[in-house]
């Protein structure tokens, strides 16, 4: 076991395809791979699950997979690269909108850049910014015609093709997967991923339409992947309690937040985003830059450790590596320090501190019995809290308490086994139970003791599990490990 409660979520690419590199991984920390579905071929994202899963069965730790959809990214379409001087006008359109374009060279106005996204200008207005390369570049839109938009450069430089676009003030209207998002949809689910995350989603139909697409391809109602909205619009804080609500797992995805919105504002919209999954019972994940000067150098900046160790205090679920450990040049130093920043907070007295609305959030005679187990661990000194949960639903409401203890949980279903992965605290041990709950919790425990993790003479609470399709827990008590 890794010896850690927050979890870290890695992209896998070039620097760590190997399967060495794959396997240090792993045994440095990494709890969930990530792949980006905005880059690479089918056959390259299938045989990084094949090798994580057996990687997985050969260590005896579980490793849950997220498929990162590109989602509806607005890009450039330049054939030569287009130079903008602040102060000058330009033309902004598409390829359906402006089909017959032709440069006069006598119109005042003789630069044009599209974009790849259809009749775009229907969705844009007189005002809205238009934000290039992440920001670096800026336009503001002062005149809409049928066939292109005019637009003032406010921040310069040299556009090249390809380069991703954010319009934080526009209303677009995307659906929810693109024609490639449903492409590779359908390839991550035959390859029965754990997690599939949803970019640049505005609002709750869009979870929604996921969801049933999903279970429409995989022709089951349950043990589909859990989706996982990334944060990262200006429309999506606008909707974050409907967005929570609806969501498996939440990311906080700070990059493209950070040019939707003025980037004084990302912390404090994280740490509220993070509150609301809380009070919510949703795992919430932090992700881009926290360890980002380590894809050039061996050691991370002090505001970078600084940044880890702020969201582990502030009780994430996980936090996420980006370049560092897809094409940086340390991919397993980074995770290695990662889980040494992260377990150095755990120990610290400032991760002690519990906000109030932990213990008040789901209102249920359910989360009341999960509520009285964490208090009798709590009473009794119990060393862990051992639960069998076949959908992973106690798991999930346990660790939404952050208690002290060890949480090990028994599961006989290998879907919940990999989706525990991005839960807080979670250690988790597959069984293929033939003679019932009970049976699966001893043998957890004489896990736990082989790893030493629990001694004779340790207190634990057991706690059975929600009866499929019941509404209350099988059983609460304390037992001794003998």
């Amino acid at each position: 076991m890794q010896n850690k409660q927050t979890k870290i979520v890695a992209p896998i690419g070039p620097a760590s395809e190997s399967r060495e590199i794959l396997k240090k991984l792993i045994e440095s920390g990494v709890n969930v791979v990530r792949l980006n579905f905005s880059h690479g071929e089918h056959s390259w994202h299938g045989k990084i699950i094949d090798m994580v899963r057996e990687l997985s069965a050969e260590i005896g730790i579980p490793v849950g997979i997220m498929a990162d959809l590109q989602g509806p990214r607005i890009r450039t379409l330049v054939d030569k690269d287009v130079e903008l001087e602040k102060g000058e006008f330009i033309r902004i359109s598409d390829p359906t909108s402006f089909p017959n374009f032709q440069l006069n060279p006598n119109d005042p106005i003789s630069k044009i850049i599209f974009l790849d996204y259809p009749k775009i200008i229907n969705d844009i207005e007189v005002g809205n910014e238009i934000l290039i390369e992440d920001g670096l570049k800026k336009l503001k839109v002062t005149k809409k015609e049928k066939e292109f938009l005019e637009a003032e450069v406010i921040n310069g430089g040299v556009i090249k093709n390809h380069k991703g676009i954010n319009i934080p003030d526009a209303n677009f209207h995307f659906g929810a997967v693109t024609e490639k998002d449903e492409r590779d949809l359908e390839f991550v689910l035959s390859k029965e991923v754990d997690f599939v995350a949803l970019s640049f989603v505005s609002n709750i139909q869009e979870l929604e339409e996921t969801r049933e697409k999903m279970k429409k391809i995989l022709k089951r109602e349950k043990n589909i992947p859990q989706i996982i909205p990334k944060i990262e619009r200006k429309e999506a804080i606008k909707n974050i309690d409907e967005i929570v609500a609806a969501s498996d797992v939440v990311m906080v995805a700070r990059g493209d937040l950070g040019i939707e919105l003025p980037e004084t504002e990302v912390a404090i919209h994280q740490k509220e985003i993070i509150g609301k999954c809380l009070a919510a019972g949703k795992p919430v994940i932090v992700a881009t830059q926290m360890l980002d000067s380590m894809i050039e150098n061996p050691i991370p900046t002090r505001a970078e450790v600084s940044d880890v160790s702020n969201a582990v205090i502030d009780h994430a679920d996980a936090v996420m590596l980006s370049g560092e450990s897809a094409n940086g040049k340390y991919p397993v130093e980074t995770v290695a320090t990662m889980s040494e920043i992260i377990r150095n907070t755990e120990k610290s007295p400032y991760d002690d501190v519990t906000p109030d609305y932990l213990d008040k959030n789901i209102l249920s005679d359910y989360a009341s019995a999960i509520n009285s187990a964490h208090e009798l661990a709590k009473s009794s000194g119990a060393k862990a809290i051992v639960m069998f949960s076949e959908s992973g639903l106690t798991a999930r409401m346990m660790a939404h308490h952050r208690p002290e203890q060890m949480l090990l949980v028994a599961t006989n279903n290998p879907k919940t086994y990999h989706q525990l992965t991005i839960v807080w605290g979670i250690e988790t041990y597959l069984f293929q139970i033939i003679d019932g709950r009970g049976r699966a919790i001893d043998l957890a425990l004489e896990k736990a003791k082989k790893e030493k993790r629990l001694a004779t003479g340790d207190k634990v609470v057991v706690i059975l599990g929600k009866v499929p399709d019941g509404k209350e827990l099988a059983l609460i008590g304390i037992r001794e490990i003998e």
